[in-house]
């Protein structure tokens, strides 16, 4: 289970980045604000599941 939220955060993240720079290319600013957003959510994601790692071991 967690390696597939570890995959999810990073997907989140790889999605938002994606969109960042889509948003900036088109000088759409809300699609980079999306972009950002879900970079956010995908870095929460991730640090969640490092912090249970390292109950873990």
């Amino acid at each position: 289970m967690a390696g597939n939220q570890k995959s999810k955060a990073k997907m989140e993240q790889a999605k938002g980045k994606a969109k960042e720079t889509v948003g900036r290319a088109v000088g759409n600013e809300r699609m980079t604000a999306e972009g950002r957003a879900e970079q956010s959510k995908g870095d929460a994601r991730q640090a969640k599941e490092k912090g249970k790692d390292a109950f873990r071991h």
